[in-house]
């Protein structure tokens, strides 16, 4: 089996012959919900994700598939909307078991409403007619005896915002750890400590992406920029190996004066925490701004090497970034993982986690 086309291989259904709404199609998908608090009049208070939802009876949390049913909130499981095994390193997981692949399954729905989502057929299903996905039923057994087939090293929870469907990756990941296959967050960040709590015994990585330093932006696109800060200081502080990810949007975020905050944030929690900074692309609703150009990408290395950090990356234009694709030991300066794009050329950490040269600890997840 390739890497496309997996989704093909699982029983789309809807209720009654498909003729239901999608939201019914969902709704028939659910259990209780575990990240809840009742409170009175019927009403739940959802820990899912940061904007904590009061869900009265009758009605939706923000990301419409989190529901409250006669005091009950009822949660998606069972089926996913997208799924795909490529490599880790697209993720993106750098310091993750370099070259391998990861089976990433998505659900619908999201917490944000972000204008240039390249998920948007999946994230925002519910908002917007024009994506027309629809649910693959699956069980977690399925999933990672598909994993395990295609050779897959990790699960990973994505393309929707994963947090707002956390019990159903919790289902999936606990099988895959006991099938012995590590397992990620794909995620926004907009998190709670409840519900990092409740992942954290059956989650090895986490990505966030760290979308602006100012808060207006992240209003934009339903978001609250002091949530993100805290769930990043929050993932480390519980030990999930942590990935962050800036997508540089011209005109959006890309003032030097944000990606320096950026930066300073980062390394005040640890300068050993993988930054990534991305070229934006033309998607979705954001059309207007230009496609981000390589210099600028280099602009934002040069910002974070001067706050300190010591693994940063330039993503999305391959073979035009110069030694910000590949991991340098941060003391004696070796290259240490060659990369062009998703392609590992070269690889020289060991199982150990250390720089072969001069025995430097390098962070993340190597065997």
């Amino acid at each position: 089996m390739t890497h496309r086309g997996i989704i093909s291989f699982l029983t789309h259904d809807a209720p009654d012959g498909g003729a239901a709404t999608l939201a019914q199609a969902l709704d028939a998908r659910v259990r209780a919900g575990d990240l809840v608090e009742k409170v009175e009049g019927g009403a739940v208070r959802c820990f899912a994700c940061g904007h904590r939802c009061l869900v009265r009876p009758g009605r939706r949390g923000i990301c419409k598939v989190r529901f409250n049913k006669d005091g009950t909130l009822y949660v998606p499981v069972g089926y996913v909307a997208a799924l795909q095994c490529d490599p880790t390193e697209k993720k993106p997981f750098f310091h993750a078991l370099p070259g391998s692949d990861t089976l990433t399954f998505g659900m619908l729905g999201c917490d944000f409403h972000c204008g240039y989502c390249q998920n948007w057929l999946t994230s925002q299903a519910l908002r917007d007619d024009a994506a027309g996905v629809l649910p693959s039923d699956v069980t977690p057994d399925g999933l990672v005896r598909l994993a395990l087939r295609q050779g897959a090293r990790l699960v990973g929870s994505s393309y929707n915002e994963p947090l707002i469907t956390a019990e159903w990756a919790v289902d999936v990941f606990k099988v895959a750890r006991a099938n012995g296959l590590k397992t990620a967050f794909i995620s926004n960040g907009n998190a709670t400590p409840e519900v990092l709590d409740y992942i954290r015994p059956w989650t090895d990585c986490y990505k966030i992406d760290f979308k602006a330093m100012d808060d207006k932006r992240y209003r934009e696109l339903g978001g609250v920029l002091q949530h993100v800060l805290d769930a990043i200081r929050m993932v480390y502080d519980r030990g999930l190996w942590l990935e962050l990810v800036t997508l540089i949007v011209p005109g959006f975020n890309d003032d030097a004066s944000q990606l320096a905050r950026a930066a300073d944030y980062i390394a005040a929690i640890s300068p050993e925490i993988p930054w990534h900074v991305t070229a934006f692309h033309k998607d979705y609703k954001m059309t207007d701004p230009d496609d981000t150009s390589a210099d600028a990408l280099l602009r934002a290395c040069d910002i974070g090497a001067r706050a300190g950090l010591k693994f940063i990356y330039a993503g999305n234009l391959p073979g035009r970034v110069g030694r910000w694709e590949n991991t340098h030991c941060p003391d004696c300066g070796d290259l240490l993982i060659e990369r062009c794009g998703y392609t590992i050329k070269q690889q020289r950490v060991g199982p150990d986690g250390r720089c072969p040269s001069c025995s430097r600890r390098i962070p993340g997840i190597w065997c």
